[in-house]
């Protein structure tokens, strides 16, 4: 993606608005090294490591500007996920089931010209070019875990602003419920579209409360930077409080329903994945235990689980949507 120049509406963004990837990874290398010297580098390493090392690091990308957020838990104070970990240790299917397929294989992805399509029950339906998108609200930087369901979590800041402005601008009829995600298809470019491993395109859904909800991003980038495209390039969603499957990648459509949505998982496996898919340590998996959860990059030979929380962390911010709901019957 091109740095947008004054020209076309944009502004070139300036150095003091970008944090540096190196201030993001500079206390984990300290740590590194002081695990290195303390007990070796057996007690620095972490389960899948290996697999992961063949995995060239992303170079440099575009930069993006993004403010610090001002949503309510919207900025983390836990130590980041290293770049390198979070581009490399990815769900997305499309190029591969492995974690470290998507890195090895998204290459293909053709990310420009990029059209997102607005449909369903709104006022204003249409279609809104990456760059149209980018010119809708002034970008955060919000930090969050994102947390999948095999037990492992990252915290990571994301670029984006949220999916509610977008939303608003659309203006949804009152018959509206629902908003749908369908993520792009292409078979010529993602190499794992002929598994059987789910229905493709991938779609995933919210409730229009949950869809507008501030904490709920429409993201264009990471650590100031765009998005890698293993990492759902050009836009994708993240929700902080759901598992990380609910985060459609590389969307293509936004559509408004009525009617929940069939979604990928649900279609997929309805017993184990839930159209809800809150973070919950009560609720366990049917092959696992929600209650605990690995740090992706902390793991060391020694270190114990950290303990699952609520909504993952955000119990305050987003538990009255679900208020007099039982989480274990909407999972």
């Amino acid at each position: 993606m091109p740095i947008p120049s004054r020209r076309s509406g944009f502004l070139h963004p300036v150095a003091s608005e970008i944090t540096p990837r190196a201030v993001y990874e500079e206390r984990r290398q300290l740590l590194r090294l002081w695990a290195a010297g303390a007990a070796g580098a057996t007690l620095a390493a972490w389960a899948g490591r290996d697999a992961l090392a063949q995995v060239p690091r992303p170079g440099k990308l575009t930069a993006l500007p993004g403010a610090p957020s001002a949503v309510a838990g919207a900025l983390s104070l836990e130590k980041l996920t290293s770049y390198q970990d979070a581009s490399t240790y990815n769900n997305f299917y499309e190029f591969g089931t492995d974690k470290a397929d998507p890195a090895r294989n998204a290459h293909t992805l053709r990310t420009h010209p990029w059209t997102v399509e607005v449909e369903g029950l709104v006022k204003k339906p249409g279609k809104y070019g990456i760059e149209d998108l980018l010119k809708l609200s002034a970008q955060e930087e919000r930090i969050y875990r994102l947390r999948c369901v095999e037990g492992w979590s990252m915290v990571i800041p994301w670029v984006g602003y949220s999916l509610s402005e977008l939303i608003r601008r659309v203006e949804p009829l009152g018959s509206a419920k629902y908003v749908e995600f369908v993520t792009l298809a292409d078979r010529a470019r993602m190499p794992n579209l002929g598994s059987r491993v789910l229905d493709w395109p991938y779609v995933e859904g919210l409730r229009l409360d949950e869809a507008l909800h501030p904490l709920t991003l429409l993201a264009f980038g990471m650590y100031g930077e765009v998005l890698p495209h293993q990492n759902g390039a050009p836009v994708r969603l993240v929700v902080p409080w759901k598992y990380g499957f609910k985060s459609a990648k590389s969307i293509v459509k936004i559509r408004f329903t009525e009617q929940q949505p069939a979604t990928a998982w649900v279609k997929a496996a309805q017993q184990e994945y839930g159209f809800y898919s809150n973070v919950n340590p009560q609720v366990d998996h049917p092959r696992w235990s929600q209650a605990t959860e690995r740090r992706i990059g902390e793991d060391g030979l020694f270190a114990k689980k950290r303990k699952t929380l609520m909504f993952n962390g955000y119990e305050a911010q987003v538990g009255q949507l679900y208020a007099g709901m039982d989480l274990k019957t909407f999972y």
